[in-house]
């Protein structure tokens, strides 16, 4: 008998949504099937807006953007369920990461805010549906971010080896998996993964990402330029840690690029790529020097000029996920229909030495599908 879960993922890159199913029959996770669906373009934009402007924005765009992504991730996960030849009915519940508008761990009443109506998702689905996941991670005290290291241990520690999950998206993490499992699991942000680069690219040349890095190839690395952006002490700080777009946004790259002569756009691309690539490289060398292998996961591993510089700075091999028969693409949605699973079976989904959480805490609410309402789950 099937035990099915429906995980859906929006990320800071703002290209669309990816939605996966999974079986947990076994106790281990079997992946199903897999749908991206993109934004359309005025999603996009208007996403794109709301998340990098210093500007007020109207409460009313907000709520009409929080309905229609509910709408948007509702449609993605019906269209996977009939891709899969399943019905809403076969489907014990969705986990929906929602999409980030803003993260702020760090204030003195610290938040993070999510949108994509889950209210919506259940109505629609008529399945049940869990999110608002890092909420309860900050109000334990935590920074409610990363949270995917509690599945990557569950994934992918190795008792023979030392691993490093690198997960790289619009902000880049890493999660440390030590063999000896009397140690605890380390994970944080460690600064802009795509964003930037996808920001800068766009702004350039209206594309929406820098296909394998072949634009910052042709570029020439600024040292100097590189040395500023690293010496911004969110690179230095100590664990747990996180960051957003909100941080690591166009407006932080032109003040520092107004501290120098004009650069040439590739130019700079090029060195935003080694930024991703050093900072976690760096991060790896300064939380698990004795790493024997480093996995690659988000849409970061689709960059192989990127992963040719974390290579190059890197002793040990770096592979894709896919190695591991999981695709990079489907890791975090994968990772949410875990998250709801653990929340439906009232278990945590956090991990205290990753968030700096005080306690474990079960994540996210719960908006009953039709099946739970009318008592047949």
């Amino acid at each position: 008998m099937t035990e099915l879960y429906i995980g859906l993922m929006s990320g800071t890159s703002i290209d669309g949504i990816d939605a996966g199913l999974v079986d947990f029959s076994s106790g281990h996770p079997e992946f199903i099937a897999f749908e991206y669906h993109p934004f359309p373009d005025r999603i996009r934009t208007e996403l794109t807006e709301i998340t990098s402007s210093d500007h007020p924005v109207l409460l009313k765009n907000i709520g009409k953007l929080d309905t229609q992504l509910g709408s948007l991730f509702a449609q993605s996960a019906q269209s996977l369920i009939a891709k899969a030849g399943f019905s809403a009915s076969d489907i014990t519940a969705i986990g929906s990461h929602g999409h980030t508008l803003f993260h702020a761990p760090e204030l003195s009443s610290p938040f993070c805010l999510q949108i994509g109506d889950p209210n919506i998702i259940a109505q629609l689905t008529g399945i049940t549906t869990v999110a608002d996941f890092r909420r309860r991670d900050i109000a334990a005290g935590g920074q409610g971010a990363p949270l995917v290291p509690a599945f990557h241990q569950a994934l992918f520690a190795c008792p023979s080896e030392n691993r490093v999950i690198a997960n790289i998206g619009g902000i880049a993490n890493i999660t440390i998996l030590p063999k000896d499992s009397s140690k605890p699991i380390i994970g944080f942000d460690t600064g802009p993964g795509n964003s930037l680069m996808d920001t800068w690219i766009r702004k350039h040349q209206g594309s929406h990402f820098d296909r394998n890095g072949d634009w910052a190839r042709t570029g020439q690395l600024n040292k100097h330029l590189l040395s500023q952006l690293k010496a911004d002490s969110y690179f230095t700080s100590i664990a747990p840690k996180s960051t957003g777009k909100e941080y690591f946004s166009l407006a932080w790259l032109t003040k520092h690029l107004r501290k120098l002569s004009e650069q040439k756009p590739e130019d700079v691309q090029a060195c935003l790529c080694l930024l991703t690539a050093e900072t976690i490289c760096d991060a790896i060398h300064d939380y698990a020097p004795k790493t024997d292998k480093v996995l690659v996961c988000g849409g970061g591993a689709r960059n192989s000029y990127l992963l040719e510089k974390l290579q190059g700075a890197l002793t040990c091999p770096v592979l894709s996920t896919e190695e591991y028969h999981l695709h990079p693409d489907h890791v975090e949605a994968i990772a949410f229909a875990w998250l709801a699973r653990q929340t439906m079976n009232s278990l945590p989904g956090n991990l205290m030495s990753v968030t700096g959480a005080k306690e474990p805490v079960i994540l996210g609410g719960i908006y009953p599908g039709h099946a739970a309402l009318s008592g047949k789950r």
